[in-house]
């Protein structure tokens, strides 16, 4: 380990990038413990003062799915299933992708959420905070996830139930407090082999650096917004890129929420949220609320879940899947997912 340390860690002028091989040795050494926790700490700390190349975050990212266990879904509900691959160091803002992909569900394109506990260097609210409060177990075991997805087109797995290096790796992440190759690296795990992904990034220039790493991984179709805080929920307070890899070519486009009615100011926007006040408000857009209270929540959910439909080839425009979205709102059919998906828990 000390070599690949010493070649990441000699300053600006003298690091270098280490070639795909060499960083899947140094992934493997973290990963399995052979590495010690300070050198482990040494090498995550050289990684993100030179900054990582795509063929070391693909070696780190090939290196955590060696290390994970893969959902039990059927063939079936693995060709349809969309990954979202959500911050894992957790959202101060509103985690629109939770309610987003229950209207998903309730039209039968199954989701996958995953997250662990907030990590540095943000510590926000996660996904697995607002479920718990929600009702719905993050301890769930893997089969249970999968149960779910089969029968609700929806499911939540905690990464560390199905990576084990992640339990023993988060005291230094957190004693280290800032952010490393991992804080991509374990979005793209992919624990439902899914085909398609969905993620965010905070600048068009790393969506373009990530780019060539999707050429070696499985995903058929992938979309990256610049979403709020990084994640892959655009806001509606300003525009957005939205980028699309597919057949290795890579295209754009603006999203701006004006041009379909959707805009609130950003002073309207509700942060920071804990988790409670997270699962109040989920409840709230889901169940119809369209008081000032949620305005701003209730159109995010609505613009995001029109942009996934229209991504995701469920309807042929985003004019479409706003129709479809509001309608859902009115009639409760996200609502009624929700219910049915905390009774899985409740039952047993």
């Amino acid at each position: 380990m000390q070599q690949w340390i010493k070649e990441t860690a000699r300053g600006k002028r003298g690091a270098r990038d280490l070639t795909y091989e060499e960083a899947k040795e140094a992934a493997e050494a973290i990963m399995t413990g052979k590495a010690t926790p300070a050198q482990t700490a040494a090498f995550l700390i050289a990684e993100r003062m030179k900054t990582e190349s795509a063929e070391e975050l693909l070696a780190f990212i090939e290196a955590l799915r060696n290390h994970s266990k893969q959902l039990p879904i059927s063939p079936e509900i693995q060709e349809k299933v969309i990954d979202f691959a959500g911050p894992y160091t957790g959202r101060h803002s509103f985690l629109a992708t939770i309610p987003v992909s229950i209207l998903l569900a309730a039209n039968g394109l199954p989701s996958c959420l995953h997250s662990s506990d907030s990590l540095p260097p943000k510590y926000g609210t996660s996904i697995k905070e607002v479920l718990n409060k929600l009702g719905i177990s993050a301890d769930a075991c893997p089969r249970q996830t999968a149960n779910t997805l089969e029968e609700l087109s929806i499911g939540f797995t905690a990464a560390e139930k199905l990576c084990e290096p992640f339990s023993r790796i988060r005291q230094i992440r957190e004693e280290i407090g800032v952010r490393t190759i991992l804080n991509t690296a374990e979005k793209l795990i992919n624990f439902s082999n899914s085909k398609k992904l969905m993620l965010g990034a905070f600048h068009r220039t790393a969506i373009q650096k990530m780019h060539p790493v999707f050429q070696h991984l499985s995903y058929q179709e992938v979309f990256i917004v610049q979403g709020a805080e990084g994640s892959e929920d655009v806001p509606v307070h300003r525009g957005s890129f939205v980028f699309t890899i597919k057949d290795g070519g890579i295209t754009s486009f603006i999203l701006q929420p004006e041009e379909y009615g959707l805009h609130v100011e950003e002073s309207r926007q509700n942060k920071p949220l804990s988790a409670v006040e997270q699962a109040e408000k989920i409840e709230a857009v889901l169940f119809g609320d369209d008081s000032e209270d949620v305005e701003y929540e209730r159109k995010q959910v609505i613009m995001n879940a029109a942009l996934r439909y229209f991504l995701f080839g469920f309807h042929p425009t985003i004019e479409e899947g706003i129709r479809t979205a509001e309608q859902q709102l009115r009639d409760g059919s996200g609502l009624n997912i929700l219910r049915k998906w905390q009774a899985t828990f409740t039952r047993r």
